[in-house]
């Protein structure tokens, strides 16, 4: 071993020491009680936590991954990578419902030992025997968060570029399908020179690639009686002139007499905006956007008059942070419920009950936000009246159980 190899490793070995050492202390700063209650939750939670991803995992994508190697030919390495980059998606999901199952079989067992009850003959109350298991799933909370907003939609993101890699289908990182963007404005009239507000374009390309559209149609209405459509094989935004080259098409006019006229182009400038192009470069689903794209796309929905997906943008903008707070909701409920007086539950008993909280929670939260999206309830009470029924129920179980 040479004299900077033996350094290196010593140096690494201090470090090490040094982090234990740290940890060591800040884990002994912790209450007994909790240190001890911690030590009963963890592996309980890691063991739910692994089911629940195995499970989800092999009915979201594993089934799936089978029938491509078996009837498209993707490759075994590509179909290891995609599987490893689906994880984090699946993971965010599986904490909240591992910290219920978790919290709930293990006060429960705690509870059928009458270690709760010896607790309490000591002068602590539930209230203060849950607090371990609510600290955690708010930690649960932040870790979720981090990984739903910023692990989450960039390995979405390269899951879909190694699938597309694997198949053949596309290497480009830029590739979007099926775009679509409304542009709202005045509609003029050219008999009485009045303007009016409404729709003025609609815009569809089959698919954005090499920062080109391609397969493009545009429908102008900006003239009142007036139809016009243009289909031309490409269009590249042209960042200096901020204006639309499209290439290979042609333009039919209709007007209100029922005439129409047509014409060929190569090259046709068009006066749209930069809207479009900023829309194919944001993502279409909200599992592959961060907080910051969400923002950005909501911002080009509204601008383009889009309502029903600036809509639907914001309550899944508000998903984003409901999601992570359901790992405290659940801690709570399932503490709480497991602590309520003569409750035994098995871990048979426990699964089937956690389960069922479960669906109930995200039926609840499904239907809601369906509410939200169609326009029928206010987004952001859509996003987080199931939260707060959730936690008035554990808030109403805890009362029940400190009695």
């Amino acid at each position: 071993m040479t004299v900077f190899a033996r350094y290196k490793f010593i140096s690494t070995n201090s470090f090490l020491r040094k982090l234990q050492k740290f940890l060591s202390s800040r884990w002994r700063a912790i209450p007994l009680l909790d240190r001890w209650l911690l030590k009963e939750l963890l592996p309980t939670f890691l063991f739910t936590v692994s089911a629940f991803t195995v499970v989800s995992l092999s009915v979201g994508v594993m089934f799936d991954l089978v029938r491509k190697i078996v009837e498209s030919g993707l490759s075994l390495r590509f179909a290891i990578q995609i599987f490893l980059l689906k994880l984090p998606g699946f993971l965010v999901l599986s904490f909240p419902m591992a910290i219920l199952m978790a919290t709930l079989l293990t006060f429960s067992r705690l509870s059928s030992n009458s270690e709760i009850k010896a607790l309490k003959s000591l002068g602590i109350s539930t209230k203060r025997t849950i607090v371990s298991s609510l600290l955690f799933g708010l930690l649960m909370t932040s870790i979720t968060f981090i990984f739903n907003d910023i692990i989450v939609p960039s390995s979405n993101k390269s899951a879909d570029a190694v699938l597309r890699k694997g198949l053949g289908v596309s290497m480009q990182s830029d590739y979007v399908e099926d775009i679509i963007y409304s542009r709202s404005g005045k509609i003029s009239d050219p008999n009485s020179n009045k303007e009016i507000d409404g729709m003025t374009h609609l815009f569809y390309a089959k698919q954005f690639q090499n920062r080109k559209m391609v397969d493009v149609t545009v429908l102008d209405f900006s003239r009142l009686g007036y139809k016009q459509v243009l289909v031309a094989k490409n269009a590249l935004w042209n960042e200096k002139d901020t204006n639309w080259e499209f290439s290979d098409g042609e333009i039919l006019t209709m007007s209100p007499d029922g005439g129409s006229t047509s014409i060929t182009f190569e090259n046709y400038i068009y006066p749209l905006d930069s809207g479009l192009k900023k829309l194919a470069d944001l993502p279409k689903d909200p599992s592959y956007m961060t907080l910051s794209d969400a923002f950005k796309a909501k911002k080009l929905y509204k601008i383009s008059g889009n309502t029903k997906e600036e809509r639907r943008l914001k309550v899944r903008i508000q998903e984003k942070f409901t999601l992570p707070i359901a790992c405290l909701v659940f801690s709570l409920i399932g503490s709480s419920l497991a602590c309520t007086s003569n409750t035994r539950t098995s871990q048979s008993k426990g699964f089937t009950l956690s389960i069922v909280l479960i669906l109930l929670y995200y039926i609840l939260s499904f239907i809601f936000s369906s509410l939200g999206v169609s326009g029928s309830i206010n987004p952001l009470i859509a996003a987080w009246f199931p939260v707060f029924i959730s936690l008035s129920g554990g808030t109403y179980l805890l009362n029940k159980a400190d009695n």
